[in-house]
């Protein structure tokens, strides 16, 4: 597992999706996820310091581990599989690590809230990669940058012109 970081909050135009952008902390890798418009609300809420009188869902479930003696201690971005991203949270509780099944959307907006470290597998990285190194490749107006080279912003905007699906086409 790589540790990584929120990088930023895009939109897909072609999917009128929001995608999450995870960059590996050591390097410069980065794992698109697209998810729902409410998760992504909830993630740029947290990244942007915003705070309401009453707590959203994302701060509830921090605050009821918290009540019940337990705290986040990581988020785990495990596979992917038609399509579909799986995440388990990790939550220490009395001495024991429990693993709960999640969205990483929702893993991540949570992560945040309790300042927890964010893991991804490193396939999952790996392929993002390769996919992304592919596609850019193809693209004759970016044939003379690689993904070393490629600006956020370039990279942002390429990123923007992919669907779920390209990046689904692997499995770990």
């Amino acid at each position: 597992m790589i540790e990584v970081s929120v990088k930023s909050l895009a939109f897909d135009r072609k999917s009128n999706a929001p995608v999450v952008i995870l960059q590996d902390r050591s390097g410069d890798r980065v794992l698109p996820i697209w998810i729902g418009p409410g998760e992504a609300s909830a993630i740029a809420m947290q990244m942007g310091g915003i705070t309401f009188q009453r707590p959203l869902t994302h701060d509830l479930l921090v605050s009821v581990l918290g009540g019940l003696g337990g705290k986040l201690q990581r988020v785990l971005i495990t596979r992917v599989k038609d399509s579909t991203y799986f995440a388990e949270l990790i939550i220490a509780r009395d001495g024991q690590l429990i693993s709960v099944d999640a969205r990483p959307s929702d893993s991540i907006a949570i992560a945040l809230r309790a300042d927890a470290r964010i893991f991804a597998d490193e396939g999952l990285l790996e392929s993002a990669s390769e996919v992304i190194t592919s596609a850019v490749s193809e693209s004759p107006e970016d044939d003379e940058q690689d993904e070393t080279t490629m600006s956020g912003e370039a990279l942002e905007e390429h990123l923007r012109g992919l669907r779920p699906e390209d990046l689904g086409r692997f499995e770990s």
